[in-house]
């Protein structure tokens, strides 16, 4: 009955929503996060990190988060890589997992603390649950005499108070009672709640269940721990765990979270049936592999349905390493026919599908993806297993595996091998890799790839969470940036922008120290009541400009850039003279630079219809970024863009720049715009009020669901600068598009006169290298480049057919002049026939008769060339005689 109750754990995930009723009358909040966030991690791997933002401070004020005092949640998080792996260890237990889904409440500035989070977890877990008390152990923060923490007694004497036996309470250092997102940032002590599967026969065997963090220092990037200005409640626990407790299994695959997947597994490759063992135990490793593959193959769904494909780097290159550890283990051990990953898909989907809609809506294309990546790695590990063969018969007893051939066997090289995997290889096969040599080869490519990446910008000066704290404690209102959308259309057809006056709230140092004032020459930061800058967010640069004291104008403080933290707007500038906190100043955006964003902003816009236009109303915007310069799209594709389609995308946004439409901006309820069909909004937090931007029709219609004027123009929810009309976009041409990972197209665009300069047909004479790197529509370099290799092409073919037709009637020729004797040479070819005796190649002839002359020569056994310098050409052929006549 309970497997029942808890089929697909839809009624486990509504029962972490119960609120107990020993708490305050405070409702609470639930929200179901359904996104896998890639901002700083690889993944989101814990249920904290998208609350990061309120415990640091900087969230903004006007959205939907800040308003939360207490939350539960259900977040599905991927333990892969970073700090808090689990990618190695999963197969080799019962309970680890690369994806699993994390149950947490929390609490906010202090809503609640220690006591009510021990209490709300213990009545949950014992009166909710119905788990046996004697089974529950704890532990807490016993202290860290070198960091100066106490031991948390506090805790101590919660659970002791609760009636938890004083046996089962055990007191642990920082390493397994404080809890660090990472090696900066929020942390504090922490309170685990331990199960004990041996059920009071023999010693206790403990796994962890429920984790409570009570978060109340921030680790600073020297080291040191500093109290944070408010404290909060993090706890977090592992559906998959409490769904084994109580379920009365040991082991998370042991669920009906997993059973349809073994069963699933075990019909689709015909392998011995699932029996749950571990270790020496499990001989073949074959439940090992039974654990792997239905942990990677949901991995792989998830964060598919989320937007992550394999790939090279970052986190797609983590899910490549997963899906090629996968296929292994369904291959070599379950012996899987080919295809046999992308039939899992379905099963994943319809145990998580109904929490999960992205996997419903998505399940073709993850099948899709999840098979071709299949089949790519298993030509790839069959080329591999060869090149080891053939390597490893060339080794000597004792001789390491060469580096440079492991190297390009790897992820790094041409075969994209995971090294992990690889030394698994060698390791069956009881060879040692040459490890030295693989970490110079990796230090060399990272030495050439830092040369070649693009320089890092400078971080700009930040308000850390003791500032923002101060602030927040003194009661400073966050700045007024409204007038950054002050500007208007002028008769001309030119843009006014009009000057802010505002006075200076803080100054800040390099450091950022919170000063009174700044003095000659001093890089500082400025934080104003009000401002016209537009800060960096959205994926738009920042302004620059200049403000100047009222009543001093001639005297110019540059604005390098603004930044947004917490609500509160910060502007970097350098003081020609001095500035006090209290001085009245007036500020001025760089005209030009602001009108290029609001340009390429408008045309941003414009791009994302037109390509939804072209490709389909559900194509999905992937990021984006703009300066004056150019802007960069990346979107959601099944495959690259046809040159057809390059066309068609531009021609929809210039039709649209044709018509100088109107662009409508509004501030409107975040509720209107919930369910407006067609309207574009990414997936981020948004403020309340939100900014709504409507190509060609008002706001208020585009808004209206009756209308659907979502549908056939551009609407989207936006807080960024735009232009009043679409005509002074001037032209876009595409002038570059790549794929970032499977399933992401980069796109490249520039705007105006520059989309005029580079928009003229090009020249069909131009050189293949030349189509490389000019600057012009990419529709037209990929057309361009399929004339010129087609072109290239029949030109080799026609070539090697005269060199042959060439080579035929000179040959013919030197055989009438020398009918007699056993050799002929003639500059430069050699030409050997296969009756000539086995010592005698046009190889070795060739290179006898050009290493005299300081040259090299190639070739085979049949016909070779080569290169060399001499003075004297008779005796070189005279070399090539009395080479023929020995060896014949």
């Amino acid at each position: 009955w309970v497997a029942q109750r808890l089929s697909v754990c839809l009624r486990l995930r509504a029962l972490f929503r119960y609120e107990p009723a020993s708490s305050s009358p405070t409702p609470l909040l639930c929200s179901l996060s359904r996104w896998l966030s890639l901002s700083l991690l690889l993944f989101v791997n814990a249920g904290m990190n998208q609350f990061k933002p309120i415990f640091l401070g900087t969230v903004n004020p006007r959205s939907e988060m800040a308003a939360f005092r207490r939350v539960a949640n259900s977040q599905k998080c991927v333990r892969a890589g970073g700090r808090h792996s689990d990618l190695e260890d999963v197969g080799r237990d019962l309970s680890h997992h690369t994806f699993f889904e994390m149950l947490g409440n929390w609490a906010f500035g202090g809503e609640y603390f220690k006591e009510e989070a021990c209490s709300m977890a213990w009545e949950l877990l014992t009166q909710v649950y119905g788990i046996p008390e004697d089974r529950l152990w704890v532990s807490y923060f016993g202290g860290d005499p070198k960091a100066g923490l106490d031991p948390d007694l506090e805790s101590r004497d919660i659970w002791l108070n609760l009636g938890v036996r004083d046996s089962h309470v055990l007191s642990f250092g920082p390493e397994e009672n404080f809890w660090e997102m990472g090696d900066t940032g929020p942390c504090g002590p922490c309170t685990e709640i331990h199960y004990d599967l041996a059920g009071r026969v023999g010693a206790p065997q403990l796994v962890e269940l429920w984790n409570l963090v009570f978060i109340q220092h921030n680790r600073e990037a020297d080291g040191s721990l500093q109290p944070l200005p408010q404290r909060h409640v993090d706890t977090g626990m592992g559906l998959e765990r409490l769904v084994a407790v109580l379920q009365g299994t040991r082991s998370t695959y042991d669920t009906d979270l997993f059973s349809p997947l073994l069963k699933a597994i075990h019909q689709g490759c015909g392998a011995p049936p699932y029996l749950g063992r571990v270790g020496a135990a499990d001989e073949g490793r074959t439940d090992m592999a039974y654990r792997v593959v239905a942990d990677h193959i949901r991995t792989l769904s998830v964060c598919i349905a989320d937007g992550v494909y394999p790939g090279m780097s970052g986190a797609p290159l983590v899910l490549r390493r997963i899906l090629r550890r996968a296929v292994r283990f369904s291959t070599e051990v379950l012996r899987a026919p080919p295809g046999f990953l992308g039939s899992l898909v379905p099963v994943v989907v319809e145990t998580l599908g109904d929490v999960y809609p992205e996997l419903q809506k998505n399940s073709a294309q993850i099948a899709h993806l999840v098979s071709e990546d299949e089949a790519a790695f298993l030509a790839s590990l069959q080329r591999g297993r060869r090149i080891i063969d053939r390597t490893l018969r060339r080794l000597g007893p004792s001789e390491l595996f060469p580096a440079e051939v492991a190297w390009s066997l790897s992820l790094a090289g041409n075969l994209g091998l995971p090294l992990d995997l690889l030394e698994l290889m060698l390791e069956e096969k009881g060879v040692q890799l040459d490890s030295a040599g693989l970490a110079r080869l990796a230090q060399e490519e990272a030495q050439h790839r830092s040369q070649q990446s693009e320089p890092v910008q400078k971080q700009g000066l930040q308000l850390n969470v003791h500032a923002l704290g101060e602030l927040q404690r003194q009661g400073v209102p966050p700045t007024d940036d409204s007038p950054k959308y002050n500007y208007s259309l002028r008769p001309s057809g030119s843009y006014e922008f009009s000057a802010c006056e505002a006075q200076v709230l803080q100054l800040y140092t390099e450091d950022g120290t919170a000063v009174a004032s700044v003095g000659k020459g001093q890089r500082c930061g400025l934080l104003l009541d009000k401002t016209n800058f537009y800060a960096e967010q959205g994926g738009q640069a920042s302004d620059r400009g200049y403000l100047v004291r009222v009543g001093q104008e001639d005297v110019l403080f540059p604005v390098a850039q603004a930044q947004v933290c917490g609500g509160f707007i910060l502007h970097e500038a350098v003081a020609p003279e001095g500035l006090k906190v209290g001085d009245q100043v007036q500020l001025h955006v760089d005209e030009a630079w602001r009108l290029g964003c609001m340009e390429k902003h408008t045309a941003t816009h414009l791009l994302s219809w037109a390509l939804r236009q072209t490709l389909g109303p559900h194509t999905e915007q992937r990021g984006s970024h703009l300066s004056p310069e150019r802007l960069r799209f990346d979107v959601a594709t099944q495959a690259p863009l046809t040159p057809e389609q390059l066309r068609e995308v531009e021609g929809t946004v210039q039709d649209a720049v044709g018509q100088d439409e109107p662009v409508y901006m509004e501030d409107v309820a975040l509720a209107r715009t919930a369910h407006v069909p067609g309207l574009r909004s990414l997936d981020e937090v948004y403020p309340d009020p939100v900014r709504v931007v409507s190509v060609g029709v008002p706001v208020a219609r585009a808004l209206d669901p009756a209308s659907q004027a979502a549908l056939r123009t551009s609407v989207e929810l936006c807080c960024g600068t735009h232009l009043l009309r679409t005509g002074a976009v001037g032209d876009l041409v595409i002038v570059g598009e790549r794929q970032l990972t499977k399933g992401t197209t980069r796109l490249l665009a520039v705007t105006g006169e520059q989309a005029q300069q580079v928009g003229m047909p090009a020249g069909s004479g131009r050189l293949l290298d030349a189509v490389d790197t000019a600057v012009m529509p990419q529709w037209q370099r990929r057309e361009l480049q399929a004339t010129l290799k087609a072109l290239q092409r029949r030109a080799n073919t026609a070539i090697r057919k005269l060199e042959l037709g060439q080579a035929a009637q000179k040959t013919q020729e030197l055989l009438q002049r020398h009918s007699q004797g056993a050799a002929l040479h003639h500059c430069p070819f050699c030409f050997c026939p296969q009756s000539a005796t086995p010592a005698f190649t046009a190889e070795a002839w060739a290179l006898a008769v050009c290493s005299p002359m300081g040259g090299k020569a190639w070739g085979s056994r049949v016909v070779a060339q080569g290169t060399g310098t001499t003075a004297d050409l008779g005796a070189a052929l005279s070399i090539a005689r009395a080479y023929a006549l020995d060896q014949l």
